[in-house]
């Protein structure tokens, strides 16, 4: 039976300390440690003894009151490394600050990390938050520890350059002319394949789908509204070759190619040029002509290169 509050627990029942599952590491604040949100529950072996006004038959579920407001409704949003909003993400604004001086060169390979103790300091964190931030740079090949040594920046092969985190950083870091010219060599090996198992694979919902993005491109009134139709065009072609690594190689360099579609559309003959390129490449897909597809994307490949350099005031044939 249940006994009062207050009542002495006989010696063969025990107190164990439940906390919800996200709360059991603790969280820090000001480089100190804290744990949130637990209750007390007493259980006798043979009977049940708690600490409740009612005796329930089994150990006590938690109660809404017992959980923190946090964990009702809709889960967190993932964590943003490009962008930490807040000082409760110090583990997002870390992995940022060390992942950009890593990929820019201040932390070079080979180079040790500042020490824990010195880091946790100076972004007054614990070391529970340190270390996870170590395992989010560690996962994207930045960096390794070495027992006795330390964490080290890893050689930049070593690095994932697909990691979205990564590639912003890339962005970030990489002088912009030199950044779109690597992103343009590597639009040129991938594209027109893309483009010419786009027209070998497609089914005829696949067409629809580019044709569809196309006709946005179409009716856009300004560089502004074209961006996403022309992004969903290349996109669409990329799922159209029904090669799962393809199309997710292309969605990898999604964010970079942002970039670059949203400089290379400011061109004032837009219309006159752009337009017909992509035309091409649909026509052909339409086709089923593969080298047609091929050889249209190589076209409008070089001819965003052209317009980037313009809008960016640089030579076109440099």
């Amino acid at each position: 039976m249940c006994r009062e509050r207050g009542a002495q627990r006989p010696h063969n029942s025990c107190i164990r300390l439940i906390l919800p599952g996200a709360l059991r590491a603790p969280f820090a604040t000001q480089g100190r440690s804290y744990t949130s949100h637990a209750y007390l529950e007493a259980v006798q072996t043979d009977g049940c003894n708690c600490l409740h006004d009612t005796c329930p038959t089994g150990p006590p579920p938690p109660t809404n009151a017992m959980m923190p407001t946090s964990l009702e409704g809709p889960p967190a949003p993932p964590m943003n490394y490009r962008q930490p909003t807040t000082r409760k993400s110090m583990h997002a604004t870390l992995v940022q600050d060390l992942g950009l001086q890593i990929v820019s060169g201040q932390l070079a390979p080979g180079q040790k990390l500042p020490s824990e103790a010195s880091l946790c300091e100076s972004y007054a964190i614990s070391r529970p938050v340190f270390r996870e931030a170590m395992r989010a740079l560690t996962a994207k090949g930045l960096v390794e520890a070495r027992p006795r040594v330390g964490t080290l920046v890893r050689p930049r092969h070593d690095w994932h350059m697909l990691d979205p985190d990564v590639l912003h950083w890339l962005m970030q870091a990489t002088p912009q002319k030199d950044f779109f010219n690597t992103l343009s060599s590597v639009r040129w090996v991938i594209e027109p394949a893309a483009a010419a198992l786009a027209a070998t694979n497609a089914t005829p919902e696949d067409v629809e789908s580019i044709a569809e993005a196309y006709q946005r491109m179409e009716a856009a009134r300004t560089h502004e509204e074209r961006l996403q139709p022309d992004l969903d065009f290349h996109a669409r072609i990329a799922d159209a070759t029904h090669n799962d690594l393809l199309a997710y190689l292309c969605n990898m360099l999604s964010m970079a190619l942002r970039e670059s579609v949203r400089y290379s559309n400011q061109r004032p003959n837009f219309n006159q040029l752009a337009l017909p390129r992509h035309k091409a490449i649909l026509t052909a897909i339409q086709n089923g002509d593969a080298l047609g597809a091929r050889h249209a994307s190589l076209v409008q490949l070089e001819d965003a290169r052209v317009a980037l350099s313009k809008v960016l005031g640089q030579d076109p044939t440099s």
